[in-house]
């Protein structure tokens, strides 16, 4: 597992705008010859990346495939960080899987801009 340094370190270098949301999917590897699959917790998510919360850590480097409705994107874990209420885990997404919002919207997707344009129009 990385530090939270590295986290920090990966959130810098997406370039890619994310997208808060929450959406239950399914997450596949293999590790050791054996296949795992999991429920997990879509947290966030850009075109180039996304961020699952699971119960147990998935090491980082582990290739994933996150499977959700009728669609899936793959991708390899970056970071793998324990918070107070399970792990979180950074995945870059593979350079010809990237997520688009007319291929797979969330049904809970927010845009912090727009939060925050709220929020600065309401104290104006």
């Amino acid at each position: 597992m990385h530090s939270p340094s590295d986290e920090v370190r990966m959130q810098e270098r997406r370039s890619d705008h994310r997208m808060l949301c929450a959406e239950l999917v399914e997450v596949l590897w293999e590790q050791g010859g054996r296949h795992y699959h999991r429920i997990a917790n879509l947290e966030d998510i850009s075109l180039s990346g996304i961020c699952l919360h699971v119960e147990k850590p998935i090491p980082a480097g582990t290739r994933i495939i996150m499977r959700y409705g009728d669609g899936q994107l793959l991708g390899t874990i970056r970071y793998c960080v324990f918070r107070e209420i399970g792990y979180f885990l950074g995945i870059q997404l593979e350079d010809n899987c990237r997520w688009s919002s007319g291929h797979f919207r969330p049904e809970h997707l927010v845009d912090p801009r727009e939060l925050i344009e709220k929020s600065i129009a309401r104290h104006s």
